[in-house]
C-alpha cells in the first residue's frame, strides 16, 4: 500500500518567504536569524532525487531556492523518467523519487508527496496555423493512427507525424490513461523522444508534427493545441476545465531522514506552491 502526503499549510520561517518573494535572484542579504530556531546552518548534508522529467525543471528550481536558504545542503537531482525514479526509490540508490503519474498497482511500499498538478499540452509546429483546437476523440485517432492527414482536421492536405514519449515515461503513462484508454494504443510508427525538451524540440523541428509535453515546458517553439475548445493554460488547469491533468509526486521510501524532510516540507509550503504557479505547473494550495 502506499501513502499520499499533502501538506497544505506550512510556515516557512520568515527569511525564506522573504527570499522566495524575490526570486532567487541574486539574494546575498544578511538577514538575522537570531530569533529563528530553524537556523540555516543546522542542515547539512546530500539529497539524490531521481526520476520524472517534468519534475525536473522544477525540483532544480527549489533545490537551488533551498541552497539559498541551507548553504550546507545539495540537493542532486536527476531525470530518467518516473519509471527510473519509483525504481530507485524503492532500491534507495536515492532519497527522493519524481513521478508524473499515478504509481500502479505493483509499485508498492512508498509515500507519495503531491508537489504539484500539470496539464500535458497536445502541441503542433507554431508556422501549423490551420489546426488551433481538436477534440479529445480527434487527438485519440491520431496518435492512435485512424486519421493520419491534417485535413482530416481541418489542415493541410500533409501527413501527420506523430511523436510521443517512450515507454515508461510518466507523462506518456498519464497521455495513454487520459486520452487513449486502456484499450487504444499510440501508433507503432510514432517517433519517440525521451524527454519532454526533446519532444518540443523534435516538433519545433518539424512543421506536420503533433505530440504531447508538459505545461511546464510550453514556450514560443511549439503551439499548444485548444482541447475540447478549452485554452492549454494553467489558469484552465487549475480550475478543472481542461481535461489532461495529472499529478506529480515526490515519492519516498521508509521514514524520511531530518534533512529529506525539511526538503519535503519546504517544498510543500505555501510560499514554495507560488513558484509553482509562475513555472507554469498548478500548485495544490
Amino acid at each position: 500500500m502506499n501513502k499520499i502526503v499533502n501538506k497544505k499549510k506550512i510556515m516557512l520561517p520568515a527569511t525564506a518567504v522573504m527570499l522566495l518573494a524575490l526570486g532567487m535572484a541574486g539574494c546575498s542579504n544578511d538577514t538575522d536569524n537570531t530569533d529563528n530556531p530553524d537556523n540555516t546552518s543546522a542542515l547539512s548534508g546530500t539529497i539524490n532525487e531521481a526520476g520524472s522529467t517534468t519534475v525536473q525543471p522544477l525540483a532544480e528550481k527549489l533545490a537551488a531556492a533551498f541552497k539559498v536558504l541551507y548553504p550546507n545542503v545539495n540537493v542532486v537531482i536527476g531525470g530518467g523518467g518516473s519509471s527510473v525514479g519509483v525504481k530507485s526509490v524503492t532500491e534507495g540508490t536515492v532519497d527522493i523519487g519524481a513521478a508524473s503519474r499515478d504509481l500502479k498497482d505493483t509499485e508498492t511500499g512508498l509515500t507519495k508527496h503531491l508537489l504539484a498538478k500539470d496539464g500535458i499540452a497536445i502541441v503542433v509546429h507554431p508556422d501549423n496555423t490551420a489546426v488551433n483546437n481538436l477534440t479529445i476523440d480527434q487527438v485519440r485517432d491520431i496518435f492512435a493512427g485512424v486519421i493520419t492527414n491534417w485535413s482530416q482536421v481541418g489542415g493541410p492536405d500533409k501527413t501527420i507525424h506523430v511523436m510521443a514519449r517512450e515507454e515508461g515515461s510518466g507523462t506518456r503513462t498519464a497521455f495513454e490513461e487520459l486520452v487513449m484508454g486502456a484499450d487504444v494504443r499510440i501508433v507503432a510508427n510514432a517517433v519517440l523522444q525521451n524527454s519532454n525538451g526533446a519532444l518540443k524540440t523534435a516538433i519545433s523541428g518539424d512543421k506536420d508534427a503533433i505530440g504531447f509535453i508538459s505545461f511546464g515546458y510550453i514556450d514560443s517553439n511549439v503551439k499548444a493545441l485548444s482541447i475540447n475548445g478549452i485554452a492549454a493554460t494553467s489558469e484552465n488547469g487549475k480550475n478543472g476545465t481542461y481535461p489532461i491533468i495529472r499529478p506529480l509526486y515526490f515519492l519516498t521510501k521508509g521514514t524520511p531522514s531530518e534533512l529529506v524532510q525539511a526538503f519535503l516540507d519546504y517544498c510543500m509550503s505555501d510560499a514554495v506552491q507560488q513558484i509553482i504557479t509562475e513555472e507554469g505547473y498548478l500548485s495544490v494550495n
